[in-house]
C-alpha cells in the first residue's frame, strides 16, 4: 500500500511540474544555503584554529611591545622646528629576563629567545630590503614545528661558536636564489656574509596568528644563531622618520616557553606576568599571549558562528515549508471531489491524511536532495575559484536534509487534516 501511495503522490505532483518545482525551490535554496554557509564558515574558522594550534597549546609567548612615544626617551636634542631630533627608545624584553624566567619557573620544559633584526639580504643581483632576520636557538625548530626540506637547521655548535650560517624559509629562498640551490651559497645580511646551511618547507602565513612576531609571511624569514645576531648586529637599530631619526634598543623580540603540562599554562602565565612586572616597574613594554586560551576562545566563537549561520540559513527552510503548506492547501481545494470519491469507495480519514502527508514529504525530500547537490557544489566551486578554504561536514548535510523532511511533515499536517475532515457528501457535490 505504501508503494502505491508514493507512486500516486509522484503522479499527482507530476501533473503540475512547474508548480511542484517552484514549491520545492524554497527547500532547495534552504538546504543548499545551510550546507554551503556552514562549509565556508567552518573552513575559515578551522584554518584560524589550526594556526593558533600551531603555536602550541602548552606554550606561553611573551613579546616586546613598544610603549608610547613619550616614554623611554634616553636622549633628545631640539631647539627649533627646522632642527633634526634624535632619541633612543629602549624597551622590551632583555636577556636577563630570559635567564630569570628559565631559572625561576619549574614548569618550563623549553625556553626559546628570539631577536628580530631588520637588514637587507642580498645574493648577487637579488635583494630583499629590510628582510626579517631572526636570531634564535636550535630549539626554535621544535617549538614552532618547522620542517627542514634540505640541509639542516641551526645547531648548538653554531650558537656556541657564533657561526655565520643562515637557514632560509621557502619564500626567502625563492626571492633570493630563484631556481638555484641555496645550500652552501654565500648570503649577504647587512654588511656580513653568511653561508646558507638549510632550507625550510613552505608553511602557513603568520599574519593572522596572534603571537607571531610582526604581521608578515613566515615564509620570508631568515634564521641565524642568536649569538651571531647579538654580536654582529647589536641591539641598536636606526629608524628614519620625517624631521629626524630615532634609535631603538631592543634585546629580545620574543620569548616562547613550553611547559611540561598544558594544564599549568594559565598559572605559569600569571607567574610570568608578575616576574616581568617586577623587572619592568615603570612601563608596560611586553605582552603575554597564551595560545591555549586563544584556542578555546576561537572554538567558542566557531560554535557561535556556526549557530548563527545555521539559523540564518534555516529561515529559508521555514519559507520553503510555508510554500509547501500553501500549495498543499490549494491542492486540497482543487481535489475536493477526488477526496469525496475516495471516501465513498471506502477510504478512511487515515488513508486521506497519509496520501497528502506523503505528497508533502515527497516535495520536501525531493527539494532536500536537490539542495544537497547544490550545497555540496557551491563550496567546492568556491575553493576551486578562490583561496577560500571550505570544509564540508556530513553532520551539516544530514541536519539540513532531516530538517527539510521534518519541515514537509510539519507543514503538511494541517492541509492533510483539512482534507480528511471533509464531509464526503459535500465533497462529492463540489464543482
Amino acid at each position: 500500500m505504501w508503494l502505491k501511495i508514493v507512486e500516486l503522490s509522484v503522479r499527482n505532483l507530476m501533473l503540475n511540474k512547474l508548480r511542484s518545482l517552484l514549491t520545492m525551490l524554497g527547500t532547495i535554496l534552504g538546504v543548499s544555503s545551510v550546507i554551503a554557509m556552514l562549509a565556508i564558515g567552518e573552513g575559515s574558522k578551522r584554518r584560524a584554529v589550526e594556526q593558533i594550534r600551531q603555536l602550541g597549546a602548552a606554550n606561553v609567548i611573551i613579546r616586546s611591545v613598544k610603549p608610547g612615544d613619550d616614554d623611554n626617551r634616553d636622549a633628545s636634542s631640539g631647539g627649533g622646528s627646522q632642527r633634526q631630533v634624535s632619541r633612543v627608545a629602549e624597551y622590551g624584553l632583555k636577556y636577563a629576563d630570559f635567564e630569570v624566567l628559565a631559572a625561576t619557573l619549574p614548569t618550563i620544559k623549553q625556553a626559546v629567545p628570539v631577536s628580530l633584526v631588520r637588514k637587507n639580504a642580498q645574493y648577487g643581483r637579488h635583494r630583499i630590503s629590510n628582510a626579517r632576520i631572526l636570531g634564535t636557538t636550535p630549539d626554535y625548530q621544535t617549538i614552532k614545528r618547522l620542517v627542514v626540506r634540505r640541509g639542516r637547521f641551526l645547531t648548538a655548535m653554531d650558537d656556541a661558536s657564533m657561526a655565520n650560517v643562515a637557514v632560509l624559509a621557502a619564500g626567502a629562498a625563492e626571492r633570493l636564489f630563484s631556481y638555484e640551490d641555496p645550500i652552501g651559497k654565500p648570503l649577504l645580511l647587512g654588511n656580513g656574509a653568511y653561508v646558507v646551511v638549510g632550507l625550510l618547507q613552505s608553511q602557513d602565513s603568520g599574519g593572522a596568528v596572534p603571537g607571531a612576531i610582526g604581521a608578515q609571511d613566515l615564509n620570508n624569514d631568515i634564521y641565524i644563531p642568536l649569538s651571531s645576531a647579538r654580536s654582529r648586529f647589536g641591539e641598536l637599530q636606526l629608524i628614519l622618520r620625517s624631521g629626524g631619526r630615532d634609535f631603538e634598543r631592543t634585546q629580545l623580540s620574543e620569548i616562547t616557553l613550553t611547559l611540561h603540562d598544558e594544564t599549568l599554562v594559565t598559572a605559569t602565565a600569571g607567574m610570568v606576568r608578575k616576574l616581568l612586572q617586577q623587572r619592568h616597574p615603570n612601563k608596560m613594554d611586553f605582552e603575554i599571549q597564551v595560545p591555549l586560551e586563544l584556542l578555546r576562545q576561537a572554538e567558542r566563537e566557531k560554535r557561535i558562528w556556526n549557530l548563527v549561520l545555521g539559523s540564518i540559513a534555516g529561515i529559508s527552510l521555514l519559507v520553503g515549508g510555508i510554500g509547501i503548506m500553501n500549495i498543499m492547501l490549494a491542492t486540497v481545494s482543487e481535489r475536493t471531489k477526488e477526496i469525496g470519491i475516495r471516501r465513498a469507495l471506502g477510504a478512511t480519514r487515515t488513508h486521506i491524511v497519509t496520501q497528502f502527508m506523503v505528497e508533502s514529504m515527497v516535495l520536501s525530500s525531493g527539494g532536500g536532495l536537490m539542495g544537497i547537490f547544490l550545497g555540496v557544489a557551491i563550496p567546492l566551486t568556491v575553493s576551486h575559484l578562490s583561496e577560500i578554504e571550505t570544509a564540508l561536514s556530513w553532520w551539516a548535510v544530514i541536519m539540513a536534509f532531516s530538517t527539510s523532511v521534518l519541515t514537509g511533515v510539519v507543514f503538511g499536517v494541517y492541509p492533510a487534516r483539512r482534507a480528511a475532515l471533509m464531509n464526503p457528501i459535500e465533497a462529492l457535490r463540489h464543482e
